[in-house]
Protein backbone atom coordinates (compact mmCIF):
# COMPACT_ATOMS: atom_id res chain seq x y z
CA UNK A 1 0.00 0.00 0.00
CA UNK A 2 1.68 3.35 -1.25
CA UNK A 3 2.18 5.88 1.74
CA UNK A 4 0.42 9.31 1.24
CA UNK A 5 2.43 12.07 1.47
CA UNK A 6 0.70 14.35 3.16
CA UNK A 7 1.80 18.50 1.69
CA UNK A 8 2.46 21.27 4.98
CA UNK A 9 -0.73 23.93 4.81
CA UNK A 10 1.28 27.33 5.67
CA UNK A 11 -0.93 28.64 8.44
CA UNK A 12 -1.16 32.33 9.10
CA UNK A 13 -3.92 34.14 11.94
CA UNK A 14 -3.84 37.75 12.62
CA UNK A 15 -4.88 38.73 15.82
CA UNK A 16 -6.08 42.17 17.25
CA UNK A 17 -6.01 43.45 21.44
CA UNK A 18 -7.03 46.76 22.01
CA UNK A 19 -7.51 46.36 25.62
CA UNK A 20 -11.09 46.59 26.22
CA UNK A 21 -11.73 43.22 25.45
CA UNK A 22 -10.11 39.93 24.73
CA UNK A 23 -7.92 39.55 21.66
CA UNK A 24 -10.30 38.99 17.91
CA UNK A 25 -9.20 37.31 15.06
CA UNK A 26 -8.82 39.69 12.07
CA UNK A 27 -7.57 37.64 9.59
CA UNK A 28 -7.20 33.98 8.89
CA UNK A 29 -5.78 31.95 5.71
CA UNK A 30 -3.50 29.39 4.06
CA UNK A 31 -0.63 28.84 1.60
CA UNK A 32 -0.99 31.93 -0.43
CA UNK A 33 -3.70 34.04 1.59
CA UNK A 34 -0.93 33.04 4.82
CA UNK A 35 1.95 34.29 2.63
CA UNK A 36 -0.17 37.49 2.18
CA UNK A 37 -1.02 38.04 5.80
CA UNK A 38 2.40 37.36 6.99
CA UNK A 39 3.87 39.65 4.23
CA UNK A 40 0.83 42.81 5.49
CA UNK A 41 2.55 41.96 8.97
CA UNK A 42 6.17 42.04 7.99
CA UNK A 43 5.75 45.75 6.05
CA UNK A 44 4.20 46.88 8.87
CA UNK A 45 6.29 45.68 11.53
CA UNK A 46 4.00 43.53 13.25
CA UNK A 47 5.87 41.22 15.84
CA UNK A 48 5.20 37.69 14.84
CA UNK A 49 5.29 34.10 16.63
CA UNK A 50 4.95 30.64 15.00
CA UNK A 51 2.92 27.93 16.87
CA UNK A 52 1.51 25.56 14.52
CA UNK A 53 -1.09 24.00 17.26
CA UNK A 54 -2.05 27.72 18.08
CA UNK A 55 -2.65 28.54 14.60
CA UNK A 56 -4.46 25.30 14.19
CA UNK A 57 -6.92 26.03 17.63
CA UNK A 58 -7.57 29.84 16.42
CA UNK A 59 -7.98 29.12 12.83
CA UNK A 60 -11.44 27.53 14.11
CA UNK A 61 -12.67 30.65 15.22
CA UNK A 62 -14.59 33.47 12.50
CA UNK A 63 -13.52 36.41 11.30
CA UNK A 64 -13.80 39.14 14.09
CA UNK A 65 -14.66 36.49 17.47
CA UNK A 66 -12.80 37.21 20.31
CA UNK A 67 -10.95 34.15 21.24
CA UNK A 68 -12.02 31.79 23.98
CA UNK A 69 -11.04 31.50 27.44
CA UNK A 70 -9.23 28.50 27.52
CA UNK A 71 -6.40 30.26 24.98
CA UNK A 72 -6.31 33.53 27.44
CA UNK A 73 -2.91 32.58 28.89
CA UNK A 74 -1.33 31.31 25.81
CA UNK A 75 -2.20 34.25 23.56
CA UNK A 76 -1.27 37.05 26.76
CA UNK A 77 2.11 35.57 26.59
CA UNK A 78 2.56 36.11 23.08
CA UNK A 79 0.88 39.54 23.36
CA UNK A 80 3.74 39.75 26.50
CA UNK A 81 6.34 38.77 23.91
CA UNK A 82 5.31 41.26 21.42
CA UNK A 83 5.24 44.43 23.87
CA UNK A 84 8.39 43.63 25.27
CA UNK A 85 9.81 43.48 21.77
CA UNK A 86 8.43 47.23 21.26
CA UNK A 87 10.28 47.94 24.25
CA UNK A 88 6.74 48.23 26.40
CA UNK A 89 6.29 47.17 30.05
CA UNK A 90 3.51 47.49 32.59
CA UNK A 91 4.17 50.70 34.39
CA UNK A 92 4.77 48.72 37.54
CA UNK A 93 6.92 45.90 36.15
CA UNK A 94 10.17 46.08 38.14
CA UNK A 95 12.27 43.97 35.80
CA UNK A 96 15.24 45.02 33.96
CA UNK A 97 13.87 46.89 30.63
CA UNK A 98 16.96 46.05 28.69
CA UNK A 99 17.16 42.51 30.27
CA UNK A 100 16.76 39.51 27.98
CA UNK A 101 12.86 38.84 28.47
CA UNK A 102 13.03 35.32 27.32
CA UNK A 103 11.32 33.67 30.39
CA UNK A 104 9.86 36.70 32.36
CA UNK A 105 6.46 36.64 31.20
CA UNK A 106 4.05 36.35 34.54
CA UNK A 107 1.50 34.17 33.89
CA UNK A 108 -1.56 35.98 36.20
CA UNK A 109 -0.12 39.28 35.15
CA UNK A 110 -0.91 38.84 31.43
CA UNK A 111 -4.05 36.80 31.59
CA UNK A 112 -5.37 39.46 33.39
CA UNK A 113 -4.52 41.85 30.74
CA UNK A 114 -6.74 39.91 28.67
CA UNK A 115 -9.54 39.94 30.93
CA UNK A 116 -12.52 42.52 30.01
CA UNK A 117 -13.36 44.51 32.44
CA UNK A 118 -11.74 46.51 35.54
CA UNK A 119 -8.16 44.63 35.28
CA UNK A 120 -7.77 45.74 32.04
CA UNK A 121 -5.64 49.09 32.29
CA UNK A 122 -4.24 49.49 28.57
CA UNK A 123 -3.17 52.96 30.11
CA UNK A 124 -0.25 50.96 32.17
CA UNK A 125 1.46 49.83 29.13
CA UNK A 126 4.21 52.50 28.50
CA UNK A 127 6.59 52.57 26.25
Amino acid sequence: MPMSTQIPVRRAIALEYDGSAAPKVTAIGDDSVAERIIAIAREHGVPMVENNELATLLAQLELGDQIPETLYLCVAQIIAFAYTLRGRYPADWQGDAGADTGDWVDAEATVAALLPGPLTDTESWQS
